[in-house]
């Protein structure tokens, strides 16, 4: 399933939701600037690197525990395509302006950077030793997701499900929507345990561990930043 859209008016402009999409997209067009084999070592520098952050944790002088930790907050800005990059920005987009406007755009700042950092180091503490770069702002907005179906659990959310070559779109409560995502999450994640070169991190691919840990974490912490601070009633579209 796809979102397109969700029925739930915000009351404020969705600043720091809308500075996040620049800043990515931004970021990935410096990417697509760098050739040859310059982009490698531009991700070994500022993605997450498990082995490289383990190095950091025990000492070693190749890798400075600073920097190594630094990354944990640049890793989200990068993305490794415009997929990869699309499909974050669309769950951002749907999702973060109401999780935005219930915080406040400050706290909503710091809750979206720290969920990412512990959706890092979820899918960090899975793959202590692996070389492959993580990178990506999905942790951060999976964290995002945590927080909104804690907070609007029957808001309607327009997905749209592509069967052959036809999609075909609905409504669907955003607790049934989400709540499938995060187990999907959650069972690929249990899953690459016993398959590391086919799906999870190892091979590359889709860190899953950062996405359930992210949406746990973010239903952990959005009341601690003011997700419910808002004693008003929002009225749904289409109700």
């Amino acid at each position: 399933m796809v979102p397109i859209r969700d029925d739930n008016p915000t009351r404020n402009p969705a600043y720091v939701t809308y500075a996040l999409i620049i800043i990515n997209v931004l970021v990935f067009i410096y990417e697509a600037t760098l050739m040859g084999g310059s982009l490698e070592p531009f991700f070994d520098t500022w993605a997450i690197v498990p082995s490289q952050f383990t190095a950091s944790l025990q000492g070693s002088s190749s890798y400075a525990l600073p920097s190594e930790a630094l990354t944990l907050i640049t890793s989200q800005f990068l993305h490794g395509g415009i997929l990869h990059l699309g499909g974050n920005m669309l769950y951002l987009w749907v999702f973060g302006n109401n999780v935005e406007d219930e915080m406040g755009h400050t706290r909503f700042l710091i809750f979206y950077l720290l969920c990412g950092v512990f959706a890092g180091l979820a899918q960090y503490f899975f793959a202590a030793d692996s070389s492959i770069p993580s990178l990506g702002a999905s942790g951060a907005i999976a964290g995002v997701l945590g927080a909104y179906v804690l907070r609007f659990p029957q808001a309607r959310v327009l997905a749209a499900v592509p069967i052959f070559i036809i999609f075909f779109t609905f409504r669907v409560p955003a607790i049934l929507f989400l709540g499938f995502w995060f187990v999907q999450q959650a069972f690929y994640g249990v899953a690459s345990f016993g398959a590391p070169t086919n799906i999870g991190m190892e091979s590359g691919g889709i860190a899953y561990w950062a996405h359930a840990g992210g949406f746990v974490v973010g239903a952990v912490l959005g009341p601690l930043f003011g997700l419910f601070s808002y004693k008003g009633v929002k009225p749904f579209a289409n109700e």
